[in-house]
């Protein structure tokens, strides 16, 4: 096994999440993204791009051969993708799931990681269903939706039932995709192309050391692992809203020039378009600003070996809520600035406008995020699950 990780480690030099490799995934994107829209996912061997580009091991444990990236780092990288494509930024910000895995037993990661660190874990967690207790083990059967990427993934997670020994937490029972059905119904307005569809699981036999508490006491020694692992996973999504809504304020700015149907100033000329670029410009350099500096202050405490306190965990969840929200304000401004051309089909600004409404619907993103935070602000319990 020793000797295994040695060779795929040495396999892996170099490869990290920069480079000529990311721009060629900038490029696929931008080529391909139609047909990510019209097959409703992003094909495999885009994934195989990604996982040239580092996307896939910037999570992975250093000591199986991943990059174990920061955080910020991590998310400018999805940034860029989203600026091309949400569905595609989605994807690829499930790059940092492996952070979960980290709370399985050192044993199981090594298998897991045997043949090289660039793995691609996709999950259905809810509703989370009971499982059969049985030696060793759960028998695990049931449906769950909104498994983002599940048809790129070389893992699958499913919600289980911990019952008592796990402190009534539920579980997440890691599988291969042949143990579990996709069933293709992501039928959807915006993010089409993310595949998120429904997993279905038929007594399949997972046994414990495959079976995690998502958020829980991670096996592995290193920063990435102290870093809160709920909050991050609210941040990698809250990011893929920023990118879109850069792209869609780049394309109102750049058609600032553009001629009227009804022949009327060009809008660059229009006092009103001007005030609402300005606008947009500031509630999204703001709200980004924010959502960074709070990564940066987050990141300095864990890797000085201190755990982030419950403040800090709440400020990353509140910059992300807050992240989405301004982004999504801030496209449907531009949608508006871009007129009856932006109804079109084919128009950006018309995937724009839909992309970018699903982030701040995810239950991590959602208002009710705001409650939480402005609960710990104040010294009060928030809601149950906030911390």
């Amino acid at each position: 096994m020793t000797q295994t990780l040695d060779a795929a480690k040495a396999a892996a030099a170099g490869r990290s999440a920069s480079g000529a490799a990311f721009d060629r995934v900038l490029d696929v994107v931008e080529r391909r993204r139609a047909e990510f829209d019209e097959k409703r996912h992003v094909p495999r061997d885009v994934i195989e791009e990604f996982k040239n580009a580092g996307i896939y091991r910037a999570s992975t444990p250093k000591q199986f051969g991943g990059d174990a990236l920061p955080p910020a780092e991590f998310l400018r990288l999805i940034e860029r993708i989203a600026v091309v494509d949400g569905s595609a930024g989605w994807v690829a910000s499930f790059g940092s799931s492996l952070i979960y895995l980290a709370a399985l037993p050192s044993q199981t990661q090594a298998e897991l990681y045997a043949d090289g660190p660039d793995l691609v874990f996709a999950g259905g967690l809810f509703p989370v269903r009971p499982a059969e207790r049985v030696p060793g083990g759960h028998r695990v059967s049931g449906r769950w939706k909104f498994a983002s990427g599940c048809l790129g993934a070389d893992v699958l997670g499913v919600g289980i039932k911990g019952g008592e020994a796990k402190g009534g937490r539920p579980l997440t029972a890691v599988l291969r995709p042949e143990q579990v059905e996709i069933v293709e119904n992501w039928n959807v307005i915006g993010m089409r192309g993310t595949g998120s569809h429904d997993l279905v699981v038929d007594g399949a036999v997972v046994p414990d050391e495959w079976t995690f508490v998502r958020g829980g006491e991670p096996t592995v020694d290193e920063p990435l692992y102290r870093y809160p692992s709920v909050p991050y996973a609210a941040q990698v999504l809250a990011v893929v809203g920023l990118g879109v809504a850069r792209a869609a304020l780049d394309h109102v700015i750049a058609q600032g020039g553009r001629a009227s149907y009804t022949g009327a100033p060009v809008p660059a000329e229009r006092a009103t378009y001007r005030i609402a670029v300005g606008q947009a410009e500031a509630q999204l350099r703001s709200a980004r600003a924010y959502f960074y500096e709070t990564t940066e202050e987050v990141w300095a405490t864990v890797t000085a070996g201190d755990p982030a306190s419950a403040r800090q965990t709440s400020s990353l969840r509140l910059a992300s809520a807050h992240l989405a929200k301004i982004s999504f304000e801030v496209v449907r401004a531009a949608y508006q600035l871009g007129g009856i051309a932006a109804i079109a089909d084919g128009n950006p600004m018309e995937r724009y406008l839909r992309d970018a409404s699903v982030v701040p619907q995810h239950a991590f993103l959602q208002e009710g995020m705001y409650d939480g935070a402005g609960a710990v602000l104040m010294g009060v319990q928030p809601f149950p699950g906030y911390l």
